[in-house]
């Protein structure tokens, strides 16, 4: 006889490890328990069923538990809720949901796939309104859209801009409600610096969703939502995409150990505190190889992972636990964004001496149709070089960039080793030199010393305190938008026109690329000139890291016009 496995959750983490257990034991007596309606669904395209760019909502539902019985000879239970671990007696308590019949089944192995629930803060009255949703699986995605189109509702808020909350405000926009987003940080977007998530922030607003940053939500009403601010909003239906919670109601009833996270602590074949017990998935805490800390990752492609790790425990099998570095992508209408292992902030809240670098190049050859900029920041330590993170943002393949960044993270690999990074070349693909190993150039003039920056975060204090500031672009591009008391030399006359620049004060440049703020460095440093900066992001930067600020509060501007050609 085999083995006797109960898996508790489907989805990635646990009809993965089920799928798994089945391949490396033909003889295992396997049964997935499920409390949902569905087993297996693809539960990061359920947003796009309200634009019906999935058109039919059984297409999100990956495999049935007929599919999954004849192909795995698996025996899949929906409708049935684990209520309990007898540990002592190797048994779980189950109940099914139809009939509410309860019963018992027994184990030899139980994997733990519970997943994660939104999160629906009590401190915000009148969540448990009707017309308040949230979305984990396919049944929450078609309540959502029956409502809003049965009651024919336009105003829609969405409460969060992270994945979800940005994914559902698409495509409620798309399928033409006016929608609102409200996000109590000061960004959208978490995994991404500041600076980064203002190119994203002035998508939104390009693309007409009403976006609200550092304010959240005191109430909901039938028809309204209050922020903390004051500001209320027109609202007929409510979309909570706040964030999750590991499901760990189970596991803690049993008494499993927990981690500091609050999430499932398990060992790095991913075993619960009881030895005959796994967990997988959104329910546990994971170890973050770059801060080295106990973390939660709710993803799909790590709990893919662990699945696999977990039922190759079951059989003896030792598998690898590098950790997680987090790599991500979503996209924003028009913009894609992709980021991966640390961003700024995040380093340094670690106490990890870094700096980063914010280039811009295009994603293929500017002959090419299609060809656009691509944003790209890269996170490195101090003083080794290691890569600690990317973000990426553009209409191109940003996802392939920070692709490669994740791999050479992997790889413990540093700004050298992108530098000399081989990648594959075509005109229609990508440039000869990626925007990627410009990067890794760039992170080596800092990190070297060949010359000093400053980000586009601290241009603002530098307009205001008249701070020496060359732009080296055309004059054309002078004139459509520029830093107030910038003064323009062109970079082709810049050698005939250096008396003009003054050597007893800090002189700070910039272009649209940092390729040529380079070069006007680098021709000033022949000359004799040492006090010099390039201002990273180039004007390109500083118009997108300003713009959304500058609309939403009224501030002075300190350019003359935006340019985000």
């Amino acid at each position: 006889m085999g083995k006797r496995v109960l898996v508790v959750g489907g989805v990635a983490g646990g009809a993965s490890a089920a799928a798994r257990i089945r391949r490396l034991d033909a003889d295992a007596s396997i049964s997935i328990f499920e409390r949902g309606e569905h087993v297996s669904f693809s539960n990061c395209s359920l947003p796009y069923y309200l634009s019906r760019t999935v058109e039919n909502s059984d297409s999100l539902v990956m495999m049935t538990p007929e599919s999954f019985k004849a192909s795995y000879d698996i025996d899949v239970r929906v409708n049935h809720e684990v209520c309990g671990i007898d540990r002592a007696r190797k048994t779980i308590q189950v109940k099914d949901s139809a009939t509410g019949q309860e019963y018992e089944e027994a184990y030899d192995e139980l994997v733990l796939s519970p997943g994660s629930s939104p999160i629906r803060p009590k401190a915000i009255e009148g969540v448990s309104l009707p017309h308040v949703f949230t979305v984990r699986n396919v049944n929450d995605i078609v309540k959502l859209d029956q409502y809003v189109n049965r009651e024919n509702i336009q105003d829609v808020v969405v409460v969060g801009g992270g994945f979800i909350g940005l994914e559902v405000a698409e495509n409620l926009k798309e399928a033409g409600k006016r929608v609102s987003v409200v996000e109590a940080a000061n960004q959208v977007m978490a995994p991404f610096d500041y600076d980064m998530s203002q190119i994203l922030q002035k998508e939104l607003c390009d693309q007409g969703v009403e976006l609200f940053v550092g304010d959240g939500v005191k109430s909901i009403t039938e028809d309204k939502v209050l922020l903390s601010s004051g500001r209320e909003l027109s609202a007929q239906a409510v979309v909570l995409a706040i964030g999750v919670v590991p499901e760990t109601a189970l596991a803690k009833a049993a008494g499993l150990e927990l981690g500091e996270t609050g999430a499932i602590k398990v060992t790095p074949d991913f075993r619960t505190s009881d030895p005959h017990i796994y967990a997988v998935g959104d329910a546990i805490e994971v170890y973050q190889r770059l801060t080295h800390k106990s973390a939660k990752l709710p993803l799909a492609g790590p709990a893919l992972r662990q699945a696999r790790t977990a039922a190759d425990a079951i059989y003896g099998m030792r598998g690898a636990n590098k950790g997680v570095i987090g790599s991500c992508a979503v996209r924003v209408f028009n913009l894609n964004a992709a980021a991966t292992g640390l961003n700024e902030k995040t380093a340094k809240a670690n106490q990890i001496p870094c700096d980063s670098v914010y280039t811009m190049a295009m994603d293929k050859v500017g002959l090419m149709p299609g060809s656009s900029p691509v944003h790209f920041k890269l996170v490195f330590e101090l003083p080794t070089g290691r890569i600690l993170g990317a973000q990426a943002v553009g209409k191109g393949n940003v996802d392939k960039r920070i692709d490669v960044i994740a791999t050479l993270i992997a790889m413990n690999g540093t700004l050298e080793d992108l530098k000399e990074l081989e990648l594959c070349y075509s005109p229609v693909f990508g440039t000869a030199r990626d925007v990627v190993n410009l990067a890794a150039l760039v992170g080596l003039n800092v990190l070297h010393g060949v010359f000093r920056q400053v980000h586009v975060s601290e241009v603002r204090d530098l307009v205001e305190n008249h701070a020496c500031i060359i732009d080296v672009r055309t004059p054309g591009e002078f004139e459509a938008g520029h830093l107030i008391g910038a003064v323009n030399i062109p970079l082709g006359e810049l050698r005939q026109r250096v008396s003009e620049i003054p050597k007893d004060r800090p002189v700070y440049l910039h272009c649209r690329t940092s390729q040529r703020s380079y070069n006007a460095i680098m021709a000033l440093k022949g000359r004799g000139f040492e006090n010099l900066f390039n201002i990273s992001g180039s004007f390109l930067g500083i118009s997108y890291y300003e713009y959304f600020t500058d609309k939403m509060t009224g501030r002075d501007k300190i350019l003359t016009a935006y340019n985000f050609l």
